[in-house]
């Protein structure tokens, strides 16, 4: 028989370190997942609560849900690298989204992308070095009939051509300006 993590000598010490990486609304939720007979079937709400909070997951992030919730850190890390959803680093304050599902791709998808990659200076996954911007590919947005389709934050771009890019990118440059200005 082997003896739960929960009753070693320094299991306070280990929950209270993990706690201390975690938003307390985290916390509270891993400790309600706890009272249910499957806690581990709770990672993904707990995985997007947390970055619904601080924004995406890094690794001491992930390694505290483990400790927590009482799941291997390879689970945690699994299932934070295999949905798209998740982000593993600090987004910018743009997040672009380039769907290059069926319909976005055959209408130009990939040269908006190419575009955009070479204008910011930066590929998928990353952020610039100011922080402004993060590009991430988007496998389909739902928007078939707008198509080429490009989201930065909630707005929506329909029918993007490449040319559009260096345009978009000043708006959103200008609008951070003016935000910063009126700060």
């Amino acid at each position: 028989m082997t003896t739960p993590a929960t009753t070693t000598d320094n299991w306070e010490a280990v929950r209270a370190d993990a706690a201390a990486c975690l938003p307390p609304s985290v916390v509270a939720r891993i400790d309600e997942a706890l009272r249910s007979p499957q806690p581990a079937s709770e990672l993904i709400a707990v995985l997007h609560l947390l970055q619904g909070e601080v924004g995406y997951l890094d690794e001491a992030q992930l390694d505290a849900v483990a400790q927590l919730l009482q799941v291997p850190a390879s689970k945690v890390a699994g299932v934070a690298t295999f949905y798209h959803y998740f982000r593993l680093t600090r987004a910018g304050r743009y997040n672009i989204s380039c769907c290059t599902g069926t319909a976005c791709y055959v209408k130009g998808a990939d040269k908006v992308l190419a575009k955009v990659q070479e204008e910011l200076g930066i590929r998928l996954g990353e952020t610039t070095s100011d922080g402004m911007f993060s590009l991430v590919q988007a496998r389909c947005l739902g928007m078939c009939g707008l198509a080429p389709v490009l989201m930065v934050n909630e707005d929506v771009y329909q029918r993007v051509t490449p040319d559009d890019i260096p345009g978009l990118i000043k708006k959103y440059s200008e609008l951070s300006r003016q935000a910063a200005a009126n700060a």
